[in-house]
């Protein structure tokens, strides 16, 4: 076996395609792949963290979802937390550093229940922010399970973002 069978890629007319695979062949490989999956299985299951592509930690099912805005003046940061009220999280800004923290109740013990796919407990968000913010003008909203923080950046942050025009 050649270290050209051991990848699952392979060049064809000048494109990249996935090349034929035969697990009778190659049961190395076929084992390899399912050694993989199953790691990949289990950390997604328990929510390890994994490095990601932007360098900071990504985990496999991250809760709550966000999403990031960055404008000129402010960066926006709306989180889903369905099934949570207002007095359910906890928001707070330290050292550039944006964290959600809460908990999540189950609303009954159900000692029968077979599969519960729903998320409960603890849980806590970091969000470095690129920029200075001003921190006395940090607004936080919670409405029908979202929550929305918005953080005015500083004049200094904002004197920072330089738009430079595109030419023909």
């Amino acid at each position: 076996m050649t270290i050209r069978d051991l990848i699952p890629w392979g060049r064809n007319n000048g494109h990249w395609t996935p090349t034929a695979f035969n697990e009778n062949r190659e049961p190395l490989l076929s084992l390899h792949r399912e050694v993989n999956r199953l790691f990949d299985d289990v950390f997604r299951g328990f929510g390890v963290g994994l490095p990601s592509l932007n360098g900071g930690v990504s985990f496999g099912n991250v809760w709550p979802s966000v999403e990031i805005s960055d404008q000129d003046n402010e960066i926006k940061v709306t989180a889903e937390v369905p099934g949570l009220d207002e007095k359910d999280i906890e928001v707070l800004l330290n050292d550039g550093v944006l964290t959600l923290r809460g908990e999540k109740r189950s609303e009954t013990e159900d000692k029968e229940r077979q599969l519960s796919e729903r998320y409960y407990g603890r849980f806590e968000r970091r969000i470095p922010l690129a920029y200075e913010v001003e921190e006395d003008k940090v607004d936080a909203q919670f409405k029908n399970g979202l929550l929305t923080v918005v953080l005015p950046k500083t004049e200094k942050a904002q004197s920072r973002v330089k738009r430079i025009a595109i030419r023909h």
